[in-house]
């Protein structure tokens, strides 16, 4: 008897949890895709609750009150509601005040929208990780440094997901010296290259890394050898499959 009443219990808070409602909160729609004949599912970032599945009834209709709001980079206020990891869109409200993307700019953005729908759970906060990606969609509308912001994205979104290693010091724990040569492994860090040693392609300046640690891309050099490194890293953990930021470009027209 016992037992049955903790799991009704049980059953009871799981379901409070899954049935909860959420008001006006901060984010930006990530991807969608067509959902039945008027319908969409957009992938939204927001700020408390992270990665949501959303489906928005009848947003493809002329006259729904989402048309033209659910696309990305759009800083929206949206409420949501129901017990399923896909929840209802109920209400979007633009936000304002981002300038709009276009270009080199476009297309970095698109990409980190794809870094987050591949890489992030639904469901799992990422309060530090969303002010990143705010600063990010920022600095792409108003500086031409489009790579230096992009590398301190990864940075950040690969140390708040749990993939992150040292980067100012070796995976023996020495320091890292500026004038060495290393060979960084995707989750072991950086092992100093000795003569003799062999390059499988993952070799890294102590500069770099350091540079790397301290979010300084200014100089060329630094900024190549860092995307090397982090693609590496970020494709390992993709499973190495590859990014679909163009067939996503192509999904965004329908919408």
């Amino acid at each position: 008897m016992t037992e049955t009443l903790e799991a009704a219990v049980g059953r009871a808070a799981r379901k409070r949890a899954a049935d909860v409602r959420v008001d006006h909160q901060p984010g930006f729609v990530l991807h969608g895709y067509p959902w039945r004949e008027t319908s969409l599912v957009v992938e939204f970032f927001s700020r408390d609750y992270g990665r949501v599945a959303l489906v928005a009834r009848g947003a493809k209709r002329p006259t729904s009150h989402f048309r033209g709001l659910l696309s990305p980079f759009n800083p929206l206020a949206v409420g949501w509601s129901g017990r399923n990891d896909i929840k209802m869109l109920v209400r979007a409200e633009w936000l304002g005040g981002m300038q709009p993307l276009r270009g080199d700019a476009l297309l970095a953005a698109f990409y980190a929208n794809e870094l987050l729908v591949r890489l992030l759970a639904r469901l799992d906060p990422h309060e530090r990780l969303f002010g990143s990606y705010v600063e990010l969609l920022q600095a792409l509308s108003h500086d031409a440094r489009h790579a230096a912001a992009l590398r301190a994205f990864e940075l950040d979104l690969l140390h708040d997901i749990g993939y992150a290693v040292p980067l100012d010091r070796c995976a023996d724990g020495e320091p890292i010296d500026a004038d060495a040569q290393y060979l960084f492994g995707v989750g072991q860090g950086a092992q100093r290259l000795e003569r003799g040693d062999s390059d499988d392609g993952s070799q890294v300046s102590g500069r770099t890394l350091l540079a790397m640690a301290a979010r300084r891309f200014d100089d060329e050099r630094v900024a190549a050898e860092a995307k090397g490194v982090l693609r590496r890293v970020i494709r390992y953990h993709l499973g190495g499959k590859p990014l679909n930021t163009r067939r996503i470009l192509q999904d965004l027209k329908q919408l």
